[in-house]
Formats: structure tokens, sequence, C-alpha cells
């Protein structure tokens, strides 16, 4: 029996998130000391990295240090794709100069790249591994570009990891995103399909023998009320003569209640309330889907009716979408 263990979005850096009252830094080393307790525990195989494993591509070398000491005290191979937060620009060609590259340049992880068909194996069963690291297309092209595979190896299973925004319920229009229910039809041979990056993560996803798979980020960035009750998760995969999951809650975890501020929390939700209004303004002063970005700030600065917190807000927003379109380096 093969058994592997997946996590994803650790965000590693050496700041805490605004909002966050608790040291993130020494939660995240917590999180992923329990995280090799568990690997050890269960005796796994292999260990699996969805992407984003720091939060900048250019980390304090200090911090990556902590970490990269950590990560050695995994006792078996350790695998990993490149997320936006790991990389410049949104281009993967770049990971050689980040963090995330200097750790496999040291050996402490193996970086699974795009055309990469790796073998693993427990000497009973062949897994053929696949990845697909984030990419300014991902998400916006023909989707069996990214999520579909072949078995290339004659292998027992496939497994494929994408850093991709999967989601079971469609998102905004201009914000890139592929609906779980399109893959469960299309042709793979993954019968393992491991995703991240949306952090909110789904439930699992199976037919046909097929699984679809996002635990949800280990890291919790924001102060939205489902992330302060969500609760960090690995995922343990058994590979017999049949496919076994199982979900394990991290108990190092702490109550969301306990590490967010509450006063930012109520904040946050009156700026979203304010942004629900500005929305309506728009909406009613006919600001439509197919205007460019300048003049959409443009007909912003007309609404005086707005006080500038909430333009502050809007523009803001904006600046987000276009370094998420990759218009900006991460």
């Amino acid at each position: 029996m093969m058994r592997l263990l997946y996590f994803t979005d650790t965000h590693i850096r050496g700041t805490s998130p605004r909002g966050r009252i608790d040291d993130f830094f020494d939660s995240m080393k917590q999180k992923l000391t329990e995280i090799i307790q568990i690997a050890e525990e269960n005796k796994v195989h292999y260990v699996l990295h969805g992407g984003d494993v720091f939060d900048r591509p250019n980390l304090s070398p200090s911090v990556v240090r902590e970490f990269a000491q950590l990560f050695r005290e995994f006792s078996v191979p350790v695998f990993a794709i490149a997320g936006n937060h790991d990389i410049y620009g949104h281009n993967p060609a770049t990971v050689d100069r980040t963090m995330l590259g200097l750790l496999e340049a040291f050996g402490i992880l193996t970086l699974i790249k795009r055309n990469d068909c790796t073998v693993l194996t427990d000497g009973t069963y062949r897994v053929q591994l696949t990845g697909q690291p984030f990419h300014y297309d991902l998400d916006k092209r023909n989707i069996a570009d990214d999520y579909a595979v072949t078995n290339q190896t004659k292998a027992d299973y496939c497994i494929h990891m994408v850093h991709g925004m999967l989601v079971e319920k469609a998102l905004p229009e201009g914000v890139p995103h592929t609906m779980v229910s399109s893959l469960l039809e299309m042709e793979s041979d993954a019968d393992i399909l491991l995703t991240g990056h949306y952090h909110a993560g789904f439930r699992m996803q199976h037919k046909n023998n097929k699984y679809i798979i996002n635990p949800g980020s280990i890291a919790r960035l924001s102060n939205q009320q489902a992330e302060i009750k969500r609760i960090p998760q690995v995922v343990l995969i058994e590979l017999d003569k049949e496919i076994r999951i199982r979900f394990q809650k991290l108990a190092s975890a702490s109550r969301g209640e306990d590490i967010f501020d509450r006063s930012f929390q109520e904040e946050a939700q009156y700026r979203q309330e304010k942004w629900a209004q500005f929305a309506q303004e728009v909406s009613a002063a006919g600001i439509y889907q197919g205007i460019q970005v300048e003049e959409i700030i443009e007909e912003i600065a007309k609404i005086d009716v707005l006080d500038s917190a909430v333009k502050r807000e809007a523009l803001k927003r904006i600046g987000e979408v276009q370094e998420m379109e990759g218009e900006k380096e991460s």
C-alpha cells in the first residue's frame, strides 16, 4: 500500500497578515511541525505540496532558513509545484530565481514542472505524478491543457497537481476560474486531481473512481467569516487495490476567533457593506463591463455621493485585479 500526504498554500512569511493578533511565523512553524508528525505517524511514502509554499518569491533568507530546516525533517521525499506567490510576474520560468527554487537547488524538495512526469513507487504500486504550476493563462485557456493528463508510464495510478482556481460555484465575471463540474466530465487519466490556490477549499468530488481534492489553505490570511470558521487540514491518501482518502484537521491550528482582531473584522464588514453600496452606485451611473479601467476610474471620480474611503477601496480593488491579470509582478 502506498501512502501520501498532501497539503497546500502555506504562504510562509516573516510577518503577520493585517488583522491577525497571533504570531503568524510561529503559528506556521507549529502547523508544519504537526504535518511532519502526521506524516511520520501514518508512515507515508511521499509528501506533496500544492503550491504557494512562500508568500513572496523573494522572502527574507532568515525566514526561508527557518522553514528549510523544518522541511528537512520530513523523512520522505517532498514534491511541490509553484504557486503564483512563489514566482515573479506569474511566470513559472522564473522559479529558479526564487526562494522556492533555492529549496530545490539544495535538495530540500523536488519541483514538478510543466511536462515533468515522475514515477513514485513503494515497491508494489507505481504512481505517475505530474503537475501544472501557476501561469498567466491558467483557467483562461482550454481546461484540458492544464487539468488533463495521460498515463504515459503505464502506472497503476496517476496523480496530477494544479495550482489553479478550481471552484464549485462560479466567481464574478473577470476572475479566471474553472468549475469542478466541468472537470468531472473531462477525459483524463488522472485518478486524483489535487488543487490549491482557492483557500477555502471544497468538498471532495468523486465520480467514476476519479477524485478532485482541495483541502484548503494551511494559512488563514483573511478575516472573512468563512476563514475564521475554517480549520486548516491535510489529506492522507492510501493507494492499494482501491483509493482511500482521509482528511485530518490540524490540532495546532487555533480557533479563528482567537487569532483575528474582532475590531478589524467589524471594520472589514463595514468596508464590505460600503463596497456593495459602491457597486450599486456604479451600476446606477451606467458603468458597464466592457469599459476600460481608465474610464472606470474617471467615472468613479464623478460619483460625488461616495466618500473618499470608498473610492480608495475601489481603486485598490482595481489594482488587485490588474495584478491578478499579470500586469504587475506578484
